[in-house]
């Protein structure tokens, strides 16, 4: 077997949230076919306990821990350095060392996974790299931007554009430029029209034995409520802004109409805004739980409120591999393969979003959305399918 070289920004186990699934089932198809030289981050400290699970994928491993708090104060050096600040803060000399000693052997192939650290292999001949961006990153920062007062708004400006040429000069040395999907692809063709030829996308996939609507559950919800769920990590901004608007502008509309109504916030590492949502009528907040399932199986309806987001949101994915129906905004279902039948229960402002929860509240799924959801994901979302075109990337350019 070839060797390759996989540089990953966070630890792709356990596939517990978004990117660490799409990079774990990367990771799982590339070690299928290559000796995978793996290198990543750390930035929870309990996932070094899945070194062993790793190590028996791959030919050599090099997990170097991510303090937060020192990795922004880092990232600020990129205003000295005029870089965008992601650079800084995934910059390790330790790292930088274990990647130059895997290309000493020979290695040549290189699979990045988040384009920040394409800075190991940038300027280096004769490497035939292949980059999966997932999510055109700076347009979520510009999108930051236009939520935050100064200084923020102008730090986060600043970092869409300087990411967009990094992001540019990532592609332009990689053989392919790869998307979480065909709208965040053509997105990038547009920032990036030098690159449009080898710009390309592979949809994630869903693990539909593991989200089993058919597979019993234990109701983790108190009775007499009517529980309407959002999972996801509540550490991250896009996430929080989410259940803020939704607790605080929609919910109260909800309540008005159908007074069981509850809104479910389950997910790691809530942030300060998040645990305050606890205190409001209807509002709860789990924090880590071991299992997210029986709080999607026994949910009225998944929530997907997001007002920002880019690429495919995996919570959206895995509450209709369950059958659930999924409240949702269009930047939640952006990047989904389409059917206009889930438009049903889309809306980007409170008041229409709230019209149809309580309608879905009052009738049930009496259109089936749920069912059609999981239909909709065995047809569109297998893993093994899906990354099919990874391979061609990549026999592509051994050619």
């Amino acid at each position: 077997m070839e060797e390759l070289l996989l540089l990953v920004h966070r630890i792709p186990y356990p596939p517990n949230k978004g990117d660490k699934i799409r990079s774990y089932h990367l990771l799982r198809f590339l070690a299928a076919r290559y000796r995978v030289h793996l290198g990543a981050f750390v930035d929870d400290p309990a996932d070094f306990a899945h070194a062993t699970q790793l190590q028996a994928m791959c030919a050599s491993l090099c997990l170097r821990p991510l303090d937060a708090r020192r990795a922004k104060l880092r990232a600020f050096s990129g205003l000295l350095t005029g870089e965008a600040l992601s650079l800084p803060y995934y910059r390790d000399r330790g790292f930088a060392r274990w990647v130059d000693g895997v290309l000493a052997r020979g290695v040549r192939r290189v699979v990045v996974f988040s384009s920040a650290m394409a800075q190991y292999v940038l300027d280096r001949p004769g490497l035939e790299l292949v980059t999966d961006f997932c999510d055109v990153d700076s347009d979520k920062w510009r999108q930051y931007a236009q939520v935050q007062r100064w200084p923020q708004s102008w730090v986060y400006r600043r970092e869409a554009a300087r990411l967009l040429a990094f992001d540019r000069r990532v592609a332009a040395a990689s053989r392919a430029a790869l998307f979480v999907s065909e709208p965040e692809a053509a997105l990038f063709r547009q920032l990036a029209p030098e690159a449009a030829g080898h710009t390309g996308f592979f949809h994630n996939g869903v693990d539909t034995a593991y989200f089993d609507p058919a597979t019993t559950y234990e109701n983790p919800y108190p009775a007499g409520g009517r529980p309407l769920v959002f999972t996801g990590a509540m550490d991250y901004r896009a996430n929080v802004d989410a259940v803020d608007w939704y607790a605080r502008a929609v919910l109260p509309i909800v309540r008005a109409a159908q007074p069981d109504a509850q809104f479910w916030i389950v997910g790691s590492r809530p942030a300060a805004a998040v645990q305050a949502l606890g205190a409001l009528p209807g509002v709860s907040v789990t924090g880590a739980v071991a299992d997210v399932r029986p709080y999607v199986a026994h949910a009225a309806a998944a929530v997907a409120p997001l007002r920002i987001a880019r690429g495919v949101q995996n919570k959206v994915l895995e509450a209709m591999a369950m059958a659930r129906p999924v409240l949702a905004t269009t930047a939640a279902m952006d990047g989904i393969v389409p059917n206009p039948r889930f438009d049903a229960l889309v809306a980007d402002e409170a008041a229409p979003l709230a019209a149809h929860t309580i309608r879905l509240l009052a009738d049930g799924d009496r259109d089936g959305l749920g069912a059609l959801g999981r239909a909709w994901v065995l047809a569109h979302y297998d893993w093994d399918t899906n990354l099919r075109p990874v391979a061609g990337w990549l026999e592509r350019e051994a050619a």
